[in-house]
C-alpha cells in the first residue's frame, strides 16, 4: 500500500504531460505552403479515420465525472449507474445509422448550424449563446472541479491545500496543445489518451480486486464484492431502493434516460465534432461504432473501483486489509471513492501511470470542451452576427482567444462549486433541466416536415417552463397539500414527460403556423439515406447481443 507521490511518479507522469503536448503541436503544424484555415482548425481537416474517431468520441466523453463522479455513484447505487455507459452504447448505434447520414449530407461545422438550415438564424443564435454558456459555466467548470479535487486528494492530503493549483494546471495542461493546434491536436492526442485512461483504469480496477480479501486475487475479489454488497449489483432499482429517484427502475431502458443519451451522443457540439471531421460518411459510421465497443467496457473501470471502495469501507474485510494505515477509511464524501483506491493501494511508478491516466481523460475532455466552445463561438456567433466577411485566419484567431477567455472563467469558477454528494448525478439531472426542449426541436427537425420555426421556438421555450414545473414539486409551492398538482417524480420521469409534451407543443404550433403543409426548409430522406455498411451492420448487432446478456446477468 502507498500513499502520496513518489520520485518515479513524478517523471512518468512529466513524460506523460510532455508526449501528449509534443504530439498535439507537432500533428497540428502548418504545413509547408499551407496555412491553418477554418476546417483544418475546427474540423481537422476531414480527415480523421474510424478508429481516431471511435477513440476520441471515448477521450472527450470519458473525464472526472465518469472517473471520479460515476465511481461515486457506484459507491452510492452500485452498477446500477453503468446503465449510463452501456445504454449510451446502443445509442451511438442509432446516432450513427439515423443522424449522421442527415447532418454529413449537410456538410455541417456545428449542430447549431442545423438548427439554421431546417430553422432560422434566430434560433440558431438563440441556443448557439445557450451551448457556450453551458460549456463555460457547467462543463469546463465541473470538469475543471473535479479533476482538481482528485488530484488534491491523490498528491496532497485532500484538504483542498492543492485544489486551486491543480485546477490551474490541468487549465494550462489543456491549452498548451488544443488552444493551438485546434481539432487535429486535440482527435489526434486522444488516441493515445484513450489507451492510457483504459490501461491505467484497469490498472487501478485490478489492484483494487487484488486487495479487496485477505488472500488476494481478481477472481476472489470480484466474486468477494458479488457476495457482500448484493443489493450493488442490480441493472433496474425496485421502487423501495434509496437511490431509486436518480436511477427509476425500468426507466432506464424504455424511460428518461434515453432523452439524456439521444441529446448527449446525437446534438452535444463537443462529442458530435469529430464524427463530422471524417474522411466519409463510412469512416464516422464505423468510428462511432467501435467508441459503442468501448463503451461497453467503461464500467469496469469507472463503476466497478466505487463498488470496490463501498466494500472496503463497509465490510468487515476491509478492515483486516487495510489495517496500519491511518485513515485509510476516511474517504471524505462517495466521490472521493477512486482518488482514494489510488492513493491507498496502486503502488510508487504504477501510480504515476494510473494517475496519468486519470489525468488524460480530464485534459481530453477539456481540451474537446475549449475547441468545441471556440467552434460554437466562432462560427455561429462571430461570423454569423459580428462579422460575416471574416477570413480564415481572422476566424481561427477568434477561435484561440474565444476558448482562452472561456478556459479563464471556468478555472476562476470552478473553485467554488463546492462540495456535492454525487456530482454525476447532480449534472445529468441540472443538464435534464434543458436538455427535453433541444432534442424534441431536433427529433422533430429531423423526421418532422411539418415542423415550423415557430413551433419550434416555442418548444424550446416552453420546455424550459415545464421541466422547472416539474423540478419544483409540491414543497417549493405551498407544501404538501398541493402534491396532487405539482407530483414529485424521478428526474428521469421528468425529462421523459417534458420531452413529450415539448414534442406536443411543437406540432400543435407547427400545424396552426404552417397549415399542416411540410416546411420548405423539411429534410428530405430517401430510401438510401439510412443504408449501412456491413462492417457497420455486424458489430451493431454483435452490441446488442452483448448488452442483452448484460442486463439479463445483472438485472
Amino acid at each position: 500500500m502507498s500513499t502520496g507521490f513518489a520520485f518515479w511518479d513524478y517523471v512518468v507522469f512529466a513524460l506523460y504531460a510532455v508526449v501528449i503536448v509534443s504530439v498535439g503541436l507537432w500533428v497540428s503544424r502548418d504545413k509547408k505552403g499551407h496555412e491553418k484555415n477554418a476546417e483544418d482548425y475546427f474540423l481537422a481537416g476531414k480527415t480523421l479515420p474510424w478508429w481516431a474517431i471511435g477513440a476520441s468520441l471515448i477521450a472527450a466523453n470519458i473525464s472526472a465525472e465518469q472517473f471520479i463522479g460515476m465511481s461515486g455513484s457506484g459507491f452510492a447505487m452500485g452498477l446500477a449507474i453503468a446503465s449510463y455507459e452501456w445504454m449510451a452504447a446502443l445509442t451511438l448505434i442509432i446516432v450513427g445509422k439515423y443522424f449522421l447520414p442527415i447532418f454529413i449530407e449537410k456538410g455541417l461545422y456545428t449542430i447549431p448550424e442545423f438548427i439554421e438550415k431546417r430553422y432560422s438564424i434566430t434560433l440558431k443564435s438563440i441556443l448557439a449563446v445557450f451551448w457556450v454558456a453551458l460549456f463555460v459555466f457547467v462543463n469546463l467548470t465541473s470538469v475543471l472541479f473535479l479533476g482538481g479535487k482528485a488530484l488534491d486528494t491523490i498528491l496532497g492530503n485532500g484538504d483542498g491545500s492543492i485544489l486551486i493549483h491543480s485546477i490551474i494546471g490541468l487549465a494550462l495542461f489543456a491549452a498548451a496543445y488544443s488552444l493551438w493546434g485546434g481539432l487535429s491536436a486535440v482527435a489526434w492526442t486522444d488516441v493515445i489518451q484513450v489507451i492510457l485512461l483504459v490501461i491505467g483504469g484497469l490498472i487501478t480496477t485490478v489492484i483494487a480486486l487484488n486487495h479487496v480479501t485477505p488472500d488476494g486475487g481478481i477472481v476472489n475479489g470480484f466474486s468477494h464484492i458479488l457476495d457482500k454488497a448484493p443489493d450493488h449489483f442490480h441493472m433496474i432499482l425496485d421502487k423501495d431502493h434509496p437511490e431509486y429517484m436518480n436511477l427509476p427502475g425500468i426507466a432506464v431502458l424504455v424511460g428518461g434516460l434515453w432523452v439524456a443519451n439521444l441529446y448527449y451522443w446525437g446534438f452535444n457540439q463537443y462529442i458530435i465534432q469529430r464524427t463530422l471531421a471524417a474522411k466519409s460518411l463510412k469512416e464516422s459510421q464505423r468510428g462511432i461504432v467501435f467508441a459503442a465497443f468501448l463503451k461497453l467496457i467503461v464500467p469496469l473501470i469507472v463503476v466497478i473501483p466505487g463498488i470496490i471502495a463501498y466494500v472496503m469501507y463497509k465490510g468487515e474485510a476491509g478492515t483486516a486489509i487495510i489495517d496500519g494505515v491511518q485513515g485509510a477509511f476516511n474517504i471524505g464524501g462517495k466521490d472521493n471513492a477512486y482518488p482514494w483506491l489510488i492513493s491507498t493501494f496502486v503502488p510508487t511508478g504504477l501510480k504515476g501511470l494510473v494517475v496519468a491516466a486519470l489525468a488524460a481523460a480530464i485534459v481530453s475532455s477539456l481540451a474537446s470542451m475549449l475547441n468545441s466552445t471556440a467552434t460554437i463561438f466562432t462560427m455561429d456567433i462571430y461570423k454569423q452576427n459580428i462579422n460575416p466577411k471574416a477570413n480564415d485566419k481572422s476566424l481561427v484567431t477568434v477561435g484561440r482567444l474565444s476558448a482562452t477567455i472561456a478556459l479563464v472563467i471556468a478555472v476562476v469558477l470552478a473553485p467554488f462549486l463546492g462540495s456535492i454528494d454525487q456530482m454525476f448525478q447532480y449534472i445529468q439531472e441540472y443538464t435534464g433541466l434543458v436538455s427535453p426542449g433541444i432534442l424534441a426541436v431536433f427529433i422533430l427537425g429531423l423526421f418532422y416536415k411539418k415542423a415550423t420555426n415557430k413551433g419550434a421556438i416555442w418548444g424550446i421555450l416552453l420546455s424550459a417552463v415545464i421541466a422547472f414545473y416539474f423540478k419544483i414539486g409540491p414543497k417549493g409551492i405551498a407544501g404538501e397539500e398541493l402534491s396532487w398538482l405539482f407530483p414529485t417524480l424521478p428526474w428521469m420521469h421528468q425529462m421523459m414527460l417534458t420531452w413529450i409534451i415539448s414534442m406536443g407543443i411543437i406540432v400543435a404550433i407547427s400545424l396552426v403556423d404552417g397549415k399542416g403543409k411540410a416546411s420548405d426548409k423539411a429534410i428530405t430522406i430517401s430510401g438510401e439515406t439510412f443504408k449501412t455498411g456491413n462492417i457497420f451492420n455486424i458489430a451493431s448487432f454483435a452490441i446488442i447481443i452483448v448488452l442483452v446478456v448484460l442486463y439479463a446477468a445483472f438485472w
